[in-house]
């Protein structure tokens, strides 16, 4: 069942201010890969290294055409952004109480912002005032339901349809009804002409992380609640098929490497071959690791949202597709 959707158009303020200097100064830490150097995805000498600290809980990294990456720090309210040169700015607060992020191709910022059960879709201009952004307000028709809450997406690269996970986690900000309103928890699908979106994936305990292949094919959707991570053959119209058990782990976000390996996260950042077998667990000095982007110039720069901080470490990869 299709359900259609209602577009509205807001105005903010885009705030250029950069974070105070010892937040934004970095910090070098001797934590590296767990495994032997012939198996690992880290560039020869690399280490993991702090960027940044002091936030509340950090969430939904993504990185735009020049390897900028955005990230949420959702108790806070706000989007941040970390250049390519290496400083750390505010983008965007408030925010909507934003989660997961994508960049579309062009350009635009996608986030989820559950504070209102929306999508929002946020223009960058290259100088002057942002541009207002697009609030894509998500129910669950025919009943008018909202949903739980958007928490992760990814935008196909081939015809740009929009996948995002949809579970409930109660939050302490939400002014509406906390139970869960639609059926279950589920996967959706929104038109690349962002008018209707649909199920498309409705027996999972608890869908969160998702990323899919830079050639559009396959879609990888990790079930948190259930502790498994599953692939997805992807159809022209965008349906799913073929599910199969890629990985015994669930994760809360998600990326992928130009050799096809698939990152998960949680306890550090746990890296999955294309055939669903272990290359190895990058260990983060955190009690959670949230999410994870490729990004810098380059793309060889695996940025990690974990807890509080800001991480990032050189691979010997690269990020591909929608990050």
């Amino acid at each position: 069942m299709e359900s259609k959707i209602r577009i509205a158009a807001f105005s903010f303020f885009c705030l250029a201010s950069v974070v105070p200097a010892a937040m934004a100064q970095g910090q070098t830490t001797t934590v590296s890969s767990s495994t032997a150097p012939t198996a690992t995805v880290i560039a020869p000498g690399a280490k993991l290294e702090k960027l940044a600290g002091g936030f509340a809980f950090t969430e939904g990294p993504a990185s735009d055409a020049k390897g900028n990456v955005l990230f949420t720090d959702q108790p806070n309210d706000r989007i941040l952004e970390w250049s390519i040169d290496g400083k750390l700015s505010t983008f965007l607060q408030p925010a909507g109480r934003s989660n997961g992020l994508c960049v579309d191709r062009d350009g635009s910022l996608w986030a989820c912002a559950d504070e209102q059960n929306e999508l929002w879709s946020i223009a960058r201009p290259k100088k002057g005032k942002a541009k207002p952004a697009v609030r894509v307000v998500l129910k669950a028709d025919p009943d008018n339901k909202l949903l739980n809450g958007p928490n992760d997406l990814w935008i196909r690269p081939t015809g740009g349809g929009m996948y995002f996970t949809d579970p409930l986690y109660k939050r302490p900000y939400w002014k509406r009804d906390p139970a869960m309103q639609p059926k279950g928890q589920y996967v959706y699908y929104l038109t690349p002409d962002r008018k209707t979106f649909r199920a498309v994936v409705t027996d999972l305990k608890q869908p969160n992380g998702i990323i899919g292949t830079p050639d559009g094919k396959m879609l990888y959707v990790a079930d948190i609640g259930d502790s498994k991570t599953y692939s997805y053959r992807i159809g022209a119209d965008g349906t799913l098929t073929d599910k199969t058990l890629f990985y015994p782990l669930g994760s809360d976000g998600m990326t992928i490497d130009d050799a096809g390996n698939v990152y998960l996260t949680g306890k550090g950042v746990t890296v999955v071959d294309k055939t669903g077998k272990l290359v190895e667990n990058i260990p983060v000095p955190e009690a959670w690791t949230a999410n994870v982007c490729f990004g810098g110039k380059d793309r060889k720069t695996l940025f990690i949202t974990a807890s509080t901080g800001l991480y990032g470490v050189r691979t010997r990869t690269k990020g591909v597709g929608s990050q």
